[in-house]
């Protein structure tokens, strides 16, 4: 599985997995089938409206409507679906930045732009082979922009920074509301912290999940931390038992 290390801002280190030349093809199959229905619906629309009998007033209009969001489609749904287009949310991927910055517009425009050469003039070829031969998996719009595209859930490596106990009862129930992806992630910055002993990060690390939970305590933010983490395992460990 190739994979992508991105600095974050908070100067951690978090491995992504690529998204593969498959999941980008399928996700630019299913984009095809939604800008199909989107431009099917249109030509019923009107057909049945009767905006025909205004002559070449009402092709026009439709015409407007169909290819003006065809046209657009990958570049508004990057802007405002954080990276996403309906295709690559269905297959779990998403466009960010090597940098670890979230991309701009800018970003988003090189890239709409450059799709024009990668998937258009050569009906996807080029953006096949060029994904195939980078290795960061990168069409040219990735490369001019300095993006690339991958798997939403980062790669988990075993921490050996939290320890758990049989027989453990749970302090905080409020993890219910977090998910693996979370408490991976948490996991990972936590002992990127202790590791080089950056207590403002677990400051932040802490804030951001007492604002997501609702969990308000003493504790400090290390020993909440290694708290959330272990009642976290043990309510999906007990799920999975009754389960």
């Amino acid at each position: 599985m190739n994979t992508v290390k991105i600095q974050t801002t908070q100067h951690v280190e978090v491995e992504y997995p690529l998204a593969s030349v498959g999941d980008r093809i399928v996700a630019t199959l299913i984009d095809g089938v939604v800008m199909f229905v989107w431009a099917m619906a249109i030509a019923v629309i009107f057909a049945f409206g009767n905006w025909f009998q205004e002559g070449g007033i009402g092709l026009v209009i439709m015409m407007v409507l169909v290819y003006l969001p065809l046209l657009f489609y990958h570049l508004v749904c990057e802007i405002f679906l954080n990276g996403q287009s309906i295709g690559k949310k269905a297959r779990d991927i998403k466009v960010i930045k090597l940098s670890g910055e979230s991309p701009t517009i800018g970003d988003y425009l090189l890239r709409w732009l450059f799709r024009l050469v990668d998937m258009g003039l050569s009906s996807g070829l080029v953006a096949v082979i060029t994904v195939a031969a980078s290795s960061k998996g990168q069409r040219l719009g990735d490369m001019a922009a300095g993006t690339c595209v991958i798997r939403t859930r980062a790669v988990q490596r075993r921490a050996p920074v939290f320890t758990t106990e049989e027989n453990y009862q749970i302090v905080f129930p409020e993890v219910s509301q977090l998910n693996d992806q979370d408490v991976a992630q948490i996991r990972k910055l936590v002992y990127k912290a202790k590791q080089h002993q950056n207590f403002e990060l677990l400051e932040k690390i802490a804030l951001r999940v007492k604002e997501v939970t609702g969990i308000q305590t003493e504790l400090s933010d290390w020993e909440f931390l290694k708290t959330v983490v272990k009642d976290y395992h043990h309510y999906t460990h007990g799920e999975m038992e009754v389960n």
